[in-house]
C-alpha cells in the first residue's frame, strides 16, 4: 500500500506515539488528525479516497475499511514503518436517511459493513499491535442521535448502537493488555453527514437534546483528549453523548 504524501518519516523512537485514524480524509476524522499532530504525534490516516491534504508527520492510505485485506494492509504499513499504535480513532462511518420500506439490502450492507464491521476489524488488528507494549488508547464512534430512535434512521441507529456494544465487550476483552476502549456520541455536527438535511428537520431534532445546539469540532476532541490521555487508563467500556442525552 503506497502512501499519498510527504516522505516516509523515519521509524519513531519511544516517546513518538502513533495514531492511526480513519476516515480522516474530511469531517471529524481530519480534525483530530490535525489535532493529533499539532500535539506532537505521527499520524497515520486512511479513507477510500485520496486524503486531498497533506502536513508533516502525516501519511494517507487509501483503504476500504469494510475489507478485511486493506485493513491488514494499514496495518502492514504501520508495522513496517512504524512497529507500534498507540492510539486508534475509528471515525470513518457511513449513513443513510431513507424509510425503512424504501431501504434496499444493499445499503444495509454498505452500513453495516463500514460501521460495524469495519470498528471490528479495525479494533481486532490494532489490538494485536497494541498488546506487544501492553498499552492501547481506542475511541469508536456512535451517535447521539442513537437515544431518540429517529423514524428514517432505522439501519444507521442500529449500526452505531452496535457500535457501542461491541465497544463494551471489547474493553472487557483487551483490559488485561492495557488497551482502553472508549465511545464518543456526537450530537448534530456540520460534517458531510448532514448535506442536504433540510434545516427544519435539523432545528427540530435539536430540540431534542437538554443542550439544543450543533456540536462542534471542539466538543468531539475535548472528549477525545481525555480518552488518549495515559492518565485514563481506569477509563474504559465507557460511552459519551455529547448534547446532554443519557446513555439508553
Amino acid at each position: 500500500m503506497t502512501p499519498h504524501n510527504q516522505e516516509m518519516q523515519p521509524a519513531p523512537g519511544e516517546g513518538a506515539r502513533v495514531a492511526l485514524v480513519t476516515g480522516s480524509r474530511t469531517g471529524i476524522g481530519r480534525h483530530l488528525s490535525e489535532r493529533l499532530l499539532d500535539q506532537g504525534w505521527l499520524v497515520v490516516g486512511c479513507s477510500r479516497k485520496p486524503a486531498g491534504w497533506e502536513a508533516e508527520n502525516y501519511t494517507h492510505l487509501e483503504a476500504d475499511v469494510s475489507k478485511e485485506e486493506q485493513v491488514k494492509a494499514v496495518f502492514r504499513h504501520l508495522i513496517q514503518h512504524h512497529g507500534r499504535l498507540d492510539a486508534l480513532i475509528n471515525c470513518a462511518a457511513a449513513a443513510s436517511m431513507n424509510h425503512v420500506l424504501l431501504t434496499p439490502a444493499s445499503t444495509v450492507e454498505k452500513i453495516m459493513g463500514t460501521n460495524v464491521g469495519g470498528t471490528f476489524l479495525l479494533c481486532r488488528e490494532a489490538a494485536k499491535l497494541m498488546r506487544k507494549r501492553k498499552f492501547g488508547r481506542i475511541v469508536n464512534f456512535t451517535s447521539a442521535v442513537v437515544p431518540l430512535r429517529l423514524a428514517g434512521e432505522a439501519v444507521y441507529i442500529a449500526s452505531k448502537s452496535a457500535v457501542a456494544a461491541l465497544s463494551q465487550v471489547l474493553a472487557r476483552e483487551l483490559a488485561e493488555f492495557g488497551i482502553t476502549v472508549n465511545v464518543v456520541g456526537p450530537g448534530l455536527i456540520a460534517t458531510d453527514m448532514l448535506r442536504g438535511v433540510p434545516q427544519a428537520k435539523i432545528d427540530q431534532v435539536l430540540k431534542s437534546f437538554p443542550l439544543p445546539r450543533m456540536t462542534t469540532m471542539e466538543d468531539v476532541a475535548n472528549v477525545v483528549d481525555f480518552f488518549l490521555r495515559p492518565e485514563s487508563a481506569a477509563v474504559t467500556g465507557q460511552v459519551v453523548y455529547l448534547g446532554g442525552l443519557a446513555n439508553g
